[in-house]
């Protein structure tokens, strides 16, 4: 019997909350730890109630138009959730079970409207919207489908598009038990999709993740169907290696479960038709017969980052409390001086950083003139004819498919230096910021461990999402193409009726080449620069945490005598160390 399936589980956590109830109900222990500190862990406390009452939710994310609600929709085989919006329209919708199908419009206000089921497309709900005394916070969908007994579910805006709808999509991110992660197989994984994984989803540790590849059914041959799948599936294990990932078309699955007309069949259905339905079973199998176990584990997650962090708060008090004010103000005066001799030493990793991006954008280049060479050899091979003196590639074919191809292969080879340097960019950031703490003593003042990413430098959840935004800032180039490389690709599409198309692309090689490779330059410059601020945001919130803590240790000594310091840290951390042997009963 899973151990997290029993009601042992249960009161273990209710003695868990009870105890971190003293600590702040204590008056001694939260003047000590701080009225700010208290309120947290009231916050933590307050979302564990939260997660542990409400209904299993599984929550859809993704960027704009990627089908998120289409998917919904094809999961209930019904249309429910709004699709077809515009982001100007778009809400959060929650849905979940009644016998009687309904739903209303939940305004920010408080205040809920009833809606018909056929307001809630693109142009009703605008005009709605229009009429409403304050803003759709979100719409309550209620229908009768049967896994809706199991589960709610959440459908979310485009994570890149609704920028005051972000902490909203926070909010639920924090509660869902399970992620519906879903992308386009026409837009394969860009960069602030792979950053909002590693960034938001990742440190979550969710039980059940699914990447859900989407449209599978406009690609147009099997290979390319299989190539987009390795890519996606090699790309999620390394962020995230527990992941599910299906190639589906949520479109063909809605429409074949409500007799609708099914896109053409290019010789994948079968495929995404066999995931779709892989998906499913693991939603039943996976989530609906171990939703309690699932729903208990996040619970314990939540449960452990609480006490985690009180522990990590009184052992740094504790290690402040035993020096005398005069030792402690050294201290802060040192640590003063310690932060402005960094600020200059900082300077000392940015021209190291400049010389690895440089190197790192050369390398680029090079990789990049190789390639062209192959390319220009794969584009003449086009021409070439059989034994018998005829054209290996019919006139037809190459119309179709060179452009595409051409594209594809220069899109491909742009990708992989990007995706390739942006880790070894990411490393030296981390490895740089790793330094950062440990010269300015942060491990000793604020727990603070090897690095200063997002999970350990924050107290709440919420918090602890929300500053985790500061890491999907680092990269912001695009996974389309580069705009002067577009330009030249537009030449030959306008170009390609006039004569052969291959002759148009190799009469346009070398400008394509050149500015393939001054795009790159660019894109290097970009990063430089956004690895530049990050390492200095990085540096500001390590000295404001050590100050903070200094100063509260001051504060605190001021306040309250060395042994009533002593006796109440004490007793706090008593209480602290009970909770962590109740929870290495369970494993992480």
């Amino acid at each position: 019997m899973d151990i997290y399936n029993n009601r042992s589980a249960a009161d273990d956590i209710e003695t868990i909350r009870s105890k971190m109830r003293q600590i702040v109900e204590d008056k001694e222990i939260a003047g000590i730890l701080g009225s700010d500190f208290v309120n947290e862990i009231k916050n933590w406390d307050s979302v564990i109630e939260k997660r542990s009452s409400e209904p299993f939710t599984l929550v859809i994310l993704g960027e704009f138009k990627r089908g998120k609600s289409t998917i919904i929709n094809a999961l209930l085989g019904k249309e429910l959730a709004p699709s077809n919006v515009s982001p100007e329209t778009y809400t959060i919708n929650e849905i979940s079970f009644d016998d009687i199908p309904k739903v209303e419009a939940v305004l920010e206000n408080g205040d809920r409207r009833m809606l018909t089921f056929k307001d809630i497309t693109r142009d009703r709900l605008k005009i709605k919207m229009r009429l409403y005394p304050s803003k759709i916070a979100y719409l309550d969908i209620k229908d009768n489908a049967p896994i809706l007994k199991e589960m709610r579910i959440v459908d979310t805006p485009g994570l890149a598009d609704l920028e005051d709808l972000d902490k909203q999509v926070t909010e639920y991110l924090v509660n869902a038990d399970a992620i519906m992660y879903a992308t386009s197989s026409l837009l394969p994984f860009s960069e602030t999709e792979q950053v909002y994984l590693a960034s938001h989803i990742q440190p979550q540790r969710f039980g059940m993740l699914y990447v859900l590849v989407n449209m599978i059914d406009a690609l147009n041959t099997r290979q390319d169907v299989d190539k987009i799948m390795r890519r996606f599936t090699r790309i999620s294990e390394q962020i995230v290696p527990n992941a599910f990932v299906y190639g589906i078309s949520g479109y063909d699955e809605f429409m074949r479960k409500t007799g609708g007309q099914r896109p053409e069949d290019k010789g994948s259905r079968e495929f995404y038709e066999t995931q779709f339905l892989k998906f499913e079973l693991s939603l039943k199998r996976d989530i609906v017969m171990q939703k309690d176990v699932i729903r208990t584990k996040r619970v314990f997650t939540m449960v452990e980052n609480m006490v985690g962090e009180t522990y990590a708060k009184i052992r740094m008090l504790t290690d402040m409390a035993e020096m005398d004010q005069k030792v402690l103000e050294n201290k802060t005066r040192d640590f003063d001086e310690q932060c402005e001799q960094l600020a200059e030493a900082l300077s000392e990793y940015k021209p190291k950083l400049h010389l690895n991006i440089t190197e790192m954008q050369q390398e680029a280049e090079v990789w990049m003139y190789e390639f062209f060479a192959k390319l220009r050899q794969s584009m003449l091979e086009c021409r070439q004819k059989n034994e018998n003196g005829e054209d290996i590639f019919s006139q037809e074919d190459i119309e179709k498919y060179f452009y595409s191809y051409l594209m594809e292969k220069v899109g491909e080879a742009y990708r992989t230096c990007i995706e390739c340097h942006r880790r070894k960019i990411n490393e030296f950031v981390a490895n740089t910021s790793s330094d950062l703490a440990r010269k300015l003593g942060l491990q000793d003042l604020s727990g603070i461990t090897q690095t200063a990413d997002t999970g350990r430098l924050m107290r709440s959840m919420n918090t602890n999402v929300q500053r985790s935004v500061m890491s999907v800032k680092l990269f912001g180039t695009s996974e389309t193409f580069p705009p002067a490389t577009m330009s030249a690709f537009s030449m030959i599409l306008k170009k390609k009726q006039q004569t052969n198309i291959i002759d148009i692309a190799l009469e346009n090689y070398d400008d394509i080449r050149i500015k393939i490779v001054n795009d790159i330059k660019n894109v290097y410059q970009d990063l430089e620069v956004k690895a530049l601020q990050r390492l200095d945001d990085i540096y500001h919130h390590q000295a404001e945490v050590g100050k903070e803590a200094l100063s509260q240790a001051q504060e605190v000594l001021v306040s309250f005598d060395g042994q009533t310091i002593g006796d109440t840290l004490a007793r706090a951390n008593t209480l602290v160390e009970e909770c962590i042997d109740i929870l290495e009963k369970y494993p992480d």
